[in-house]
C-alpha cells in the first residue's frame, strides 16, 4: 500500500529523513520540528493507513512489520533508496522494525517513546481508550471553539505531557482532529496485540531511543524494557517530558537526529 506523504525537498542531494507518527495521530504531529529539519534533510512525513490523509484499506495488515513494509514501499515509490527514520510511539516501533527488515536502506533510527518495548504484550485492547475516542468523536465539530479554553486543553493533554500549558492552540487542534478521524486507530491496536518488538537489528544501523520521564502512555515500569533493543542503542531520558518528546523538547530531539548525519 502506498501511503500519503508530505515531502519537503531542496533537491540538492541532502540526506532523506522519514517521520512516522503514532496510533491515532497524523503527520501534523511533527510541526514543532519540521522547520528545522527541512533545512537539513529531504523530509518525508508519512500518514499511516486510516490516519491523516491516508484512507483505511481493510486489506492492509496493521501489525508493525506490515506497516514497516508499507513505508518502504512508499519510499521506493518516491525514488528514495536510503534514509533516516524517526518515529513516535507506534511509529517508533515501526522505525525499529524497518531497521531490522532492511539495514542497508535505513541510515539511522531515532525512536521517540516507542511502543513494543513492554514486559508483557497486550492481549486485548485497552478499555480505557474507548471513552476518550467516544468523547472526542462527539466533540470534533466543536473542538475548534472549545480548545480556546485552557480547561479543555487540560482535559485533553494533561496526561500526554507535563508541559501541556505551553502547547499552542494549533498543536492541540491538529492532535484532536487526527485522533477523532483516525479510522485506523482500532485496526492498529489489533495489529500489535500479542506482539512486542523482538527483531534483530545490525550494529551498522545507529539507533537512539528517547523516552520522557513523565510518559503516562508507556511508563517505565511496564513499557520501557531496554533488553528488547540492540545493545548499541543510545537510550535517553528527558526530564519534564511526556509521550511526545518532539513537543516537549524539540531542540533536544532535533540535536539527537542530527547526530546521525554522515560527516561532511
Amino acid at each position: 500500500m502506498i501511503l500519503q506523504s508530505t515531502v519537503h525537498s531542496n533537491a540538492d542531494g541532502r540526506e532523506a529523513l522519514v517521520l512516522i507518527h503514532g496510533m491515532g495521530s497524523a503527520s501534523t504531529v511533527w510541526k514543532p520540528i519540521v522547520a528545522d529539519l527541512k533545512s537539513t534533510f529531504t523530509l518525508v512525513m508519512i500518514d499511516l493507513p486510516g490516519h491523516g490523509k491516508t484512507p483505511m484499506d481493510v486489506a492492509q495488515p496493521m501489525d508493525p512489520k506490515s506497516l514497516a513494509a508499507a513505508v518502504f514501499e512508499t519510499m521506493h515509490s518516491l525514488g528514495i533508496a536510503k534514509f533516516h527514520v524517526v518515529g513516535n510511539s507506534l511509529g517508533g516501533w515501526i522505525a525499529l522494525e524497518m531497521a531490522a527488515m532492511n539495514s542497508s536502506a535505513v541510515a539511522s533510527v531515532t525512536s521517540l517513546a516507542p511502543a513494543g518495548l513492554w514486559l508483557k504484550p497486550f492481549m486485548t485492547r485497552n478499555p480505557f481508550t474507548v471513552i476518550p475516542r467516544i468523547l472526542i468523536g462527539g466533540l470534533k465539530f466543536v473542538a475548534p471553539i472549545l480548545l480556546h479554553f485552557e480547561w479543555v486543553r487540560k482535559i485533553g493533554f494533561k496526561n500526554v505531557s507535563p508541559q501541556w500549558r505551553d502547547f499552542s492552540y494549533e498543536l492541540c487542534l491538529d492532535a484532536t482532529i487526527a485522533f477523532s478521524t483516525a479510522t485506523g486507530y482500532y485496526p492498529a491496536w489489533d495489529g500489535f496485540l500479542r506482539k512486542r518488538f523482538e527483531s534483530k537489528v545490525l550494529e551498522s544501523v545507529p539507533i537512539s531511543v528517547i523516552f520522557g520521564d513523565s510518559d503516562r502512555s508507556l511508563p517505565a515500569a511496564t513499557s520501557q524494557e531496554r533488553s528488547l533493543v540492540p545493545i548499541h542503542t543510545t537510550w535517553i531520558i528527558l526530564s519534564e517530558c511526556g509521550h511526545a518528546p518532539m513537543w516537549d523538547h524539540p531542540a533536544e530531539v532535533i540535536n539527537e537526529i542530527l547526530t546521525h548525519l554522515a560527516p561532511a
